[in-house]
C-alpha cells in the first residue's frame, strides 16, 4: 500500500528517494536484516594492496635509473661549465675556481636564469627543494602532480646544481621521484589513498637510490609524505626502497655514502656532551628555519619579477664560492671530510659560515635544488667545532670529534624538519657507524625537544603552512578503532510498531515525553524484529496521510552494524550511506535488535580519551594507603555518564 501522496506531482517516492537521515527498510522480514546494509570488515591487507606492492618495485627500480641519470646530468654540466670537458663524472667545482677566477660569479647567475625562465615558462611548482610541494599535493590535491614536473624539475635541479648550486642531488630525485609515482597513479584506475602510497613509494626509493639508506627513506616517507603508518602503505613503499638500493648496488656498488673508520664507543660524560651538542644545534636548527623564510619574504617585496630571483640567488652563491669554493656543488665529499675529521677547525667555522650563507640565499630565491645535503654540511661542520672545543678543553670527557660531528650532522636535520627517526637512522645508514648510534639518538632527540618547543612549523611545513595548508604533527592510533559498537550505543532504546498509525505516532509525539523527544525510532514487527528506523522528521512531514501506517512507510533494506564493529567501522559506514543513525544488532543473532548508534554516541566515546589527555590526578599516596580517594577519580567514575542523544 502506498500513500495517496505518492502520486501528487513534485512529491519524493518514498521507494526512491529516502531520507538521509532515516533508515529506510522492506516490510518483510527476508528482505530486512537478511539483506541489511552492513560496514565491511577492516582488513591489514587485501589484494589490491598486492597489485599496489607490484608496481611500487618497478617504481623505485624506475627511480634508481632516474637518480643514476640525475647525478650523471649534474655531472655532465659541472663538468661542461667549469671545465669546458665533456663527462658524465661527479665533480667538485671548488677545484675550477682558481682558474675560472671572477668569472666563477657568472656561472651560477647563468644557471638562476636558466631555472627562473623554466619556472615561469614550464611549471612554478619547480621552485624550492619540493617536498612542501609534493605534502601539499598529498594534502590537498589526491596526490595529483602534473605530469612535467616529472622531466622538469630533474632538468632544473640539475642546471642549478651543475653550474655550482649549494644544494644535494637528494630533493630533487625525492621530488622526481614522487612526481612518477603520482603520474603512475593517474595513469592507473587507482583511489587516492593509493596514489597517495605510489607517490610516497617513488620519492622513498629517491632517497634510497641516492644514499643507499632503505629504512630512513621508508621512516622519511612516514614522517612527511603518509602521515600515517599502515601496513597497506608500508609494505609498498618498503619494498620500492628495497628493488631501489638494489639496483643502486647494481649500479654504484654497496659502499656507505659516506666512509668512516670504525670508532670506540662512548662513555657515560661523552654521551651526555653529544646531547648537549644535539640540543646546541637543534637551537640553531630553529634559527636557520626562520632566517631561510625571512630571506624569502624579503625576496618578495623585491620590485622585479619572481623569474628573476634565481639569477639574483646565483650571483650570491658564486661571489661567496669565489671566497670559499668547498661551497660549490652538493659538496657530499665535504660531509665526508668533516666525518673523518680532515678539516680544521678554522677550516670547520668558515665553510660552515659560508655555505649557510650561499644556501639559505641561494634557496631564498626560488632556485631548484634540496635541502638535506646543505644541512648536513652545515650541522655537521657545527657539531665538529664542538667536538674539536670541548675535546680541548676538557680531553677526560672522551668526547669524539668525528661523532660530534655525525650528532651535529644528523641533530639539524632532526630540528630543522622534526623528522626525528629519519634522522637517526639516516646518519647510521649512511656511515655503518654503530658506535654513533646512541649518540645519535639522544643528540636527534634533544634537538627535536628544542624544536617542538620554539618553532610550530617546520622547514618542510612552513611554506605550505602560509597558504592556509594544516600539516599532521602528530600520527596517533585511531582511537575510534579500539572501542566496540556494542560499548557505545544506546541499549534503552524506544521502538515503534509497523501496525501503529501515523495518527496516533503524531498524537505520542506532540505530548513531548522524554521517550519522544528522540530524533529517531526503530520499528519493529509483531515478533519484535527490527524493521528499521523512521525519523522525527519523517513522522511528521505532512505529505504522509495520518491513516497510513508504519510499516507503509519504509521499502529499502536497512543500513545496520553489528555489535561487535569497531566506531571507526561504524563511522566510515555512517558517512558512506549518508545516515545520522545506525541499527545495532546482535553478534550472534542479526535479527536481534540491541541497539542504536549516533553520530552523538561516537562523539561521546571520545570522553574517555580526553579524561586520558587532560585528567591528572595521584592515586596512590602513601600516607593514606594504596587506596585511592574517591576525589582523585575522574569525573566520569564518580558518576554515571548517561546515553547521550542526538
Amino acid at each position: 500500500m502506498t500513500s495517496p501522496a505518492d502520486n501528487l506531482p513534485g512529491h519524493a517516492d518514498v521507494r526512491t528517494e529516502g531520507s538521509t537521515d532515516a533508515l529506510p527498510l522492506s516490510p518483510a522480514l527476508g528482505a530486512t536484516l537478511d539483506a541489511a546494509k552492513m560496514p565491511r570488515r577492516s582488513t591489514l591487507v587485501d589484494r589490491r594492496v598486492l597489485r599496489i606492492t607490484a608496481v611500487s618495485v618497478v617504481l623505485g627500480i624506475g627511480a634508481a635509473l632516474i637518480a643514476k641519470i640525475l647525478t650523471m646530468l649534474i655531472g655532465l654540466i659541472t663538468n661542461l661549465v667549469f671545465y669546458g670537458r665533456v663527462s658524465t663524472a661527479f665533480s667538485s667545482p671548488a677545484d675550477a675556481v682558481p682558474h675560472l677566477g671572477w668569472w666563477v660569479v657568472l656561472i651560477p647567475a647563468l644557471g638562476g636564469v636558466i631555472v627562473g625562465f623554466m619556472a615561469r615558462w614550464g611549471s612554478r611548482a619547480i621552485r624550492g627543494h619540493g617536498i612542501p610541494e609534493a605534502m601539499e599535493q598529498v594534502l590537498l590535491n589526491e596526490s595529483k602532480i602534473p605530469p612535467r614536473i616529472t622531466f622538469l624539475k630533474p632538468i632544473s635541479s640539475a642546471i642549478a646544481i651543475g653550474t655550482g648550486g649549494p644544494f644535494g642531488a637528494e630533493g630533487p630525485i625525492i621530488a622526481t621521484g614522487g612526481a612518477l609515482g603520482s603520474l603512475i597513479g593517474q595513469i592507473l584506475k587507482v583511489t587516492g589513498s593509493e596514489r597517495k602510497v605510489l607517490l610516497a613509494a617513488g620519492a622513498a626509493a629517491g632517497m634510497s637510490a641516492i644514499f643507499s639508506a632503505p629504512i630512513a627513506s621508508v621512516v622519511l616517507a612516514v614522517e612527511l609524505l603518509l602521515f600515517e603508518l599502515r601496513p597497506r602503505s608500508l609494505i609498498p613503499v618498503a619494498l620500492a626502497c628495497v628493488a631501489a638500493t638494489g639496483m643502486r648496488y647494481v649500479l654504484m656498488g654497496t659502499a656507505p655514502v659516506f666512509q668512516m673508520p670504525v670508532l670506540a664507543s662512548p662513555g657515560g660524560w661523552a654521551l651526555a656532551i653529544y646531547v648537549l651538542i644535539g640540543a646546541v644545534v637543534g637551537l640553531l636548527s630553529v634559527w636557520t628555519t626562520r632566517i631561510v623564510y625571512g630571506i624569502e619574504d624579503w625576496f618578495e617585496e623585491l620590485p622585479i619579477h619572481w623569474m628573476w630571483w634565481p639569477a639574483i640567488g646565483g650571483v650570491v652563491v658564486g661571489v661567496v664560492g669565489y671566497f670559499a669554493p668547498l661551497t660549490l656543488g652538493v659538496g657530499y665529499s665535504n660531509i665526508e671530510d668533516i666525518l673523518n675529521g680532515r678539516l680544521t677547525l678554522s677550516a670547520l667555522a668558515f665553510l660552515c659560515v659560508m655555505k649557510f650563507l650561499s644556501w639559505s640565499i641561494s634557496l631564498g630565491s626560488g632556485t631548484s635544488g634540496g635541502t638535506l645535503a646543505p644541512l648536513f654540511t652545515i650541522g655537521g661542520a657545527l657539531g665538529a667545532v664542538a667536538g674539536i672545543g670541548i675535546a680541548a678543553i676538557a680531553p677526560h670527557f672522551g668526547v669524539d670529534p668525528r661523532i660530534a660531528a655525525l650528532v651535529g650532522m644528523a641533530a639539524i636535520f632532526a630540528g630543522a624538519s622534526r623528522a626525528l627517526l629519519t634522522a637517526v637512522v639516516f646518519a647510521f645508514e649512511t656511515t655503518a657507524q654503530p658506535a654513533g648510534l646512541l649518540p645519535l639518538l639522544g643528540g636527534c632527540t634533544a634537538a627535536y625537544l628544542i624544536s617542538a618547543l620554539m618553532m610550530r612549523n617546520t622547514i618542510m611545513t612552513e611554506k605550505i603552512a602560509r597558504r592556509g595548508v594544516r600539516v599532521p604533527a602528530e600520527y596517533a592510533a585511531d582511537y575510534l578503532d579500539q572501542v566496540i559498537v556494542g560499548d557505545a550505543c544506546a541499549r534503552e532504546v524506544v521502538t515503534l510498531k509497523t501496525t501503529q498509525t501515523l495518527a496516533e505516532v503524531r498524537r505520542w509525539l506532540n505530548e513531548s515525553t522524554p521517550e519522544s523527544l528522540h530524533q529517531g525510532f526503530p520499528v519493529v514487527d509483531e515478533g519484535g524484529h527490527v524493521q528499521g528506523v523512521l525519523t522525527r522528521r519523517s513522522l511528521l512531514d505532512p505529505q504522509w496521510h495520518y491513516t497510513l501506517t508504519l510499516g507503509e512507510l519504509v521499502t529499502r533494506p536497512p543500513i545496520a552494524v553489528n555489535e561487535s564493529h569497531s566506531l571507526r567501522e561504524a563511522a566510515d559506514h555512517m558517512v558512506a550511506e549518508s545516515v545520522g543513525r545506525l541499527v545495532v544488532v546482535s553478534k550472534d543473532d542479526p535479527h536481534k535488535l540491541v541497539g542504536i548508534l549516533t553520530r552523538g554516541d561516537i562523539l561521546a566515546a571520545h570522553g574517555r580519551r580526553l579524561r586520558e589527555a587532560r585528567h591528572s590526578s595521584r592515586y596512590l599516596r602513601f600516607r593514606d594507603g594504596l587506596k585511592p580517594r574517591p576525589e582523585d577519580a575522574p569525573a566520569g567514575a564518580r558518576k554515571g555518564t548517561g546515553h547521550v542523544a542526538e
